[in-house]
């Protein structure tokens, strides 16, 4: 189907896309919305001019309400977008529409839900080898429950932001190999990772679980989501309880949520699980477990010059977002709606398929070259990060940019 709004063949938000957020609207107020090509689309104005009529949560400032309404909401209220703004719809030539839409730029997005929680895997079996074989024993790379659980840590979500937010380098401890005491100060390795990140509707309350058949009826959508590591403080601090400081800083969010119905088409295999079998509860067909979604990131100096430092796809994960979701509630813990869970960073087998900077240097071993004639092993003051990701659908589904530039640290003093 085609909309009357005419959308580039380039653009990120064809008319199969019609992502979920949250913006700022020209009053000044925060409007849920979705997109299409280069206009903005106000759900809030749109009730106001008699549509969505069935839906008062896109009211609201935040998705987390709706999100509740489950699958068969989230579907008919893009049925009805679908409908308006279809080549053909009366919709196109009524005098209250310019009321409810903007120009992209016009609209500068907030976080489109209240994430009460966040969780972060480490589901990529590349980039769990390639961090094993540095730190530890090559020949025994994966941790031994690695290929028996997802492994993941609780986040802090409260340093969340959305694209476009600096992010400031943080302070903290660190040790070298030949420190005899550690240091503090800002950290000297700061990365990047490259994730997936999936918008959750709540789920049971009273200790039960979310099943791996039933899991993905919980996903209201995905976001690019950088992780933002400062791995010299991961290094001293990570035994025994994993990580703290060197990740609980920030972490950036791309500001359009790509709903799960309209990446249904760009399904896909996940790698065998054989050797060993998962426990039952984690037990899952593969054939369309996972989804082609074409990854990039791009690292840009201050003077505005772009390299692309990895090409990855979100197929390349082990564990996939179902096993995520069942593992993380077998115990009886409460996802909440508007929950965020990141898939880890999320590497390939080919050299620039590595989804951070720790493995594309190899620990610093390896500068990497830029295209303006200098290079990076770690980030530097005033380096921007621009992940970029995009799925097939009868038309282009792009999430937009996930982008932050780094600032230097604030000074510490007592």
């Amino acid at each position: 189907m085609v909309s009357f709004i005419p959308v580039l063949a380039h653009s990120d938000f064809s008319f199969s896309n019609l992502p979920w957020a949250a913006v700022r609207w020209s009053d000044g107020s925060i409007h849920l919305a979705t997109r299409i090509g280069d206009r903005v689309l106000s759900l809030k104005a749109l009730r106001a001019a008699g549509k969505l009529a069935s839906w008062p949560e896109l009211d609201l400032e935040t998705f987390n309400r709706f999100i509740d309404r489950g699958p068969e909401a989230w579907s008919a209220v893009r049925a009805e977008l679908i409908e308006a703004y279809r080549e053909g719809s009366s919709w196109e030539h009524d005098s209250k529409r310019a009321l409810c839409e903007c120009d992209w730029q016009d609209a500068p997005a907030v976080l489109p839900v209240s994430i009460g929680d966040y969780s972060d895997f480490y589901a990529s079996r590349q980039h769990a080898t390639n961090v094993g074989m540095m730190f530890r024993d090559p020949e025994n790379a994966l941790l031994p429950n690695w290929l028996h659980l997802p492994v993941g840590y609780h986040g802090r979500s409260s340093t969340i932001s959305v694209s476009g937010t600096d992010v400031v380098r943080p302070n903290g401890q660190r040790k070298g190999p030949n420190d005899p005491t550690p240091v503090f100060g800002p950290s000297v390795k700061m990365d990047f990772e490259l994730e997936v990140g999936i918008i959750l509707r709540g789920g049971p309350t009273d200790a039960s679980w979310i099943s791996v058949e039933k899991a993905e009826e919980h996903i209201f959508g995905f976001v690019l989501f950088n992780d933002w590591s400062a791995r010299d403080v991961q290094q001293w601090e990570y035994v025994p309880l994993g990580p703290f400081l060197g990740k609980n800083f920030a972490s950036t969010m791309s500001p359009w949520i790509v709903s799960y119905e309209a990446l249904q088409n760009s399904r896909c295999a996940g790698e065998a699980q054989e050797a060993p079998l998962p426990l039952p509860y984690l037990q899952q067909n593969r054939s369309s477990s996972h989804w082609n979604i074409e990854l990039e990131v791009a690292l840009a100096t201050p003077d505005g010059q772009e390299t692309v430092v990895s090409r990855s796809n979100s197929s390349n994960l082990y564990w996939s977002f179902a096993q995520q979701i069942a593992h993380h509630s077998i115990n009886g813990c409460i996802i909440r709606s508007g929950d965020l869970m990141a898939s880890g960073t999320i590497s390939g087998n080919d050299p620039d398929s590595l989804g951070s900077m720790l493995e594309l240097s190899w620990n610093g071993s390896k500068p990497l070259a830029l295209h303006d004639g200098s290079s990076r092993t770690f980030l530097e003051d005033g380096d921007t990060v621009v992940l970029r990701g995009r799925a097939q659908n009868g038309g282009r589904i792009g999430f937009g940019e996930c982008r932050a530039a780094l600032l230097p640290a604030k000074r510490w003093q007592k």
